[in-house]
C-alpha cells in the first residue's frame, strides 16, 4: 500500500521543533509492510492543507493519506475543515473508532475533530498531533485500513 504522511504544524514547518508525530506514523506504517512514498510538513493553513491532500491523492495516486495535527479547538486547527472540503464521502466508522480508542486513554479525546473520508481512490484519515495518541490509535486502525482501501479501489 502506498502511503502519504502529512504533518500539519506551524512550528514544525518552520523548523522550531522536530516532527515526532510524522516519525511515529511512518514507523507504524512500515511495521505493517506499507510504504511511505510521500512525506511533507506544512503549516496550519487551510489552502495548503487542501492542496497537499489533493496532490497526494490526485497526482501521486497514493492509497492512503495520513495527516497529523490541526484537529483540536484552536483557531489554527483547520485540518478537519480542509479535509471535508476535498473528500467525496466520509467514513464515519473510522472517526468513531478513533474516538473510542482515544477515550480509553483520556477524556480530553472528546475534543478531537478528526475526519476520515474518501477522495477518488484514496482513503484520507486525520490523526491527532500528539505522538502518544497516534501510538494509541493507529495500530487499531491498521487492521481495517487494507480492507477499506481494497473496497475503495473496486
Amino acid at each position: 500500500m502506498k502511503v502519504a504522511v502529512i504533518t500539519i504544524s506551524d512550528r514544525a514547518s518552520r523548523g522550531v521543533y522536530e516532527d515526532e508525530s510524522g516519525k511515529v506514523i511512518k514507523d507504524i506504517v512500515e511495521r505493517n509492510g506499507w510504504k511511505v512514498v510521500k512525506y511533507s510538513v506544512i503549516p496550519d493553513d487551510y489552502d495548503k492543507i487542501r492542496e497537499e491532500i489533493m496532490k497526494m491523492c490526485d497526482e501521486f495516486k497514493v492509497d492512503l493519506v495520513l495527516t497529523t495535527g490541526g484537529t483540536g479547538l484552536t483557531s489554527r486547527d483547520v485540518t478537519p475543515e480542509a479535509t471535508i472540503s476535498v473528500i467525496d464521502r466520509r467514513v464515519y466508522g473510522i472517526e468513531i473508532a478513533m474516538m473510542v480508542y482515544s477515550l480509553r486513554h483520556t477524556p480530553k479525546a472528546m475534543l478531537s475533530r478528526a475526519i476520515a473520508g474518501i477522495r477518488g481512490k484514496a482513503l484520507v484519515v486525520n490523526l491527532p498531533g500528539n505522538p502518544k495518541a497516534i501510538e494509541e490509535i493507529l495500530p487499531h486502525l491498521t487492521e481495517a485500513i487494507p480492507h477499506a482501501v481494497e473496497k475503495i479501489k473496486e
